[in-house]
Parts: structure tokens; C-alpha cells; sequence
């Protein structure tokens, strides 16, 4: 009997670790992945962005005939749900125009209405009344990271801090892209980060940092966006829906 019991627990004890294990692989794998992926092309592109050109997409080209146009130029790096740690999943993309703090514009997607919040250095939001893809709700478009790493802002002195509701056409020059983080010590590469956030109900928009209150931009960008669908591939035009 007592050998019986024995063999039960150690039944019980290597399932409870074969768990663990699945859950431990649940939450890594995806960290992994960019890591060892999408990261390491990353920083080709940051290394050598001259050598690596076809690689970039220019602000506001069409993607076959997606609604919205890229906002800025560069390299897509980071695309929705690519994770930085483990049990984490990126809300937009992150967009690496190659060049210095302050010299790669960013423009504006899909028109809309412009809010800056009065705390905000670096970020916009733009509400679309419409949503292309499903008119009958309304989105918003977020765009950060256009200060350098102390804070200075990049963004278009058409836009101070408070500006509430101003409508801009597609296309509207909006500022550079940055590397503010909200901590000078430790900056983030020169990025764009863009997400298409949902609304609240309200008539306001949802929390962006939890990409549960973001869209897929897939459809909207006409390019392989979603890292469940395109774990490791290239982000191009040509690519598009492509998942390699």
C-alpha cells in the first residue's frame, strides 16, 4: 500500500511540473521568439541602415489598398503582439527610421481629430469618427516616442500641449521621431511607435499601454502585422500577408 502511494505522489508531482513547464513555455516562447528573431534584424537595420534600404518603407505609401498610409519612414521592427518580456505583447508597431533624434518625420495615417494632452511631451492621439473598416464605430490613432531622451518635444509646434479636437487631413506633418522614454537614463532606440486604439464608449479612447484595448493594424496598413501570423518575417509591402 505504501508502495502504491508513493507511485501516486510521483504521478502527481511530475504533472504538477509538466504544468509548470507548459505555462513556463506559454509565457516565454513568444519573448523568445522576438528575441532571438525580430530583434537581432533589428539591430542589422540600426547598425547598417545604408546597407539594408529595402528594408524601409516610405511614409505614406499605400499598401495595397489599405485605408491608412505608414506615418513615418523606416523599418518596421516590432509589430503587434511581439513580446519584450515574458507575458507581455507589444500594442502597436514600432517603426526605426535609421536616423538620428529629431530628423525622420512622421506624418499622420488616415485623417482624424488631433489630441494632445497637456502632460504629453512625445504623443498625439487622433480620433477617426468613422472607422474605414467598420464605419460603424469610432478608433483612434496614437503616435509617441517624437522627443529625445530628456524630454524635448519633437512634435509640430502646430500641436502645443492642451490642443484638443483639431482636425487634420492625411498626410499632416506631425513631428520627428525620438527616443523619449520618460527616463533620460535610459532612452529607447530612435523609434515611431503607432497603434490604433479602441474607444471607450465614451467618446474617449481606451488605455493603450494593454493590447487588449488595441486593433490588429494589419488590415488597416495592408501589411503582416500580428506576430501570431507572421512570427519572424519581414514587414514590406511586397510581404504583405506573407507569414514566414
Amino acid at each position: 500500500m505504501a508502495v502504491k502511494k508513493k507511485s501516486e505522489y510521483t504521478r502527481w508531482f511530475f504533472a504538477l511540473v509538466m504544468v509548470f513547464a507548459l505555462v513556463g513555455i506559454y509565457f516565454t516562447y513568444p519573448w523568445l521568439r522576438t528575441r532571438l528573431g525580430r530583434a537581432k534584424r533589428l539591430g542589422e537595420w540600426l547598425n547598417h541602415p545604408s546597407a539594408h534600404y529595402d528594408w524601409a518603407i516610405q511614409d505614406g505609401t499605400h499598401c495595397g489598398n489599405a485605408p491608412f498610409a505608414l506615418p513615418t519612414n523606416g523599418y518596421v521592427g516590432f509589430i503587434w503582439g511581439d513580446s519584450f518580456r515574458p507575458g507581455n505583447q507589444h500594442q502597436g508597431i514600432d517603426v526605426f527610421g535609421g536616423g538620428l533624434p529629431g530628423t525622420t518625420p512622421v506624418v499622420t495615417a488616415y485623417p482624424g481629430y488631433l489630441t494632445r494632452l497637456p502632460e504629453w511631451r512625445s504623443t498625439v492621439i487622433i480620433r477617426i469618427p468613422a472607422d474605414p473598416l467598420n464605419p460603424g464605430r469610432q478608433i483612434w490613432t496614437y503616435y509617441t516616442h517624437m522627443a529625445n531622451q530628456n524630454g524635448t518635444s519633437y512634435i509640430s509646434p502646430d500641436f502645443p500641449p492642451g490642443t484638443t479636437n483639431v482636425f487634420v487631413e492625411a498626410g499632416t506633418f506631425l513631428g520627428y521621431q525620438g527616443d523619449y522614454s520618460g527616463d533620460p537614463n535610459n532612452p529607447t532606440g530612435v523609434h515611431l511607435h503607432f497603434s490604433i486604439v479602441q474607444d471607450d464608449g465614451t467618446g474617449s479612447f481606451r488605455n493603450e499601454l494593454k493590447i487588449e484595448n488595441t486593433l490588429d493594424p494589419s488590415p488597416y496598413l495592408g501589411l503582416a502585422l500580428n506576430a501570431s501570423q507572421n512570427p519572424n518575417g519581414m514587414v514590406t509591402c511586397e510581404q504583405a500577408g506573407e507569414a514566414q
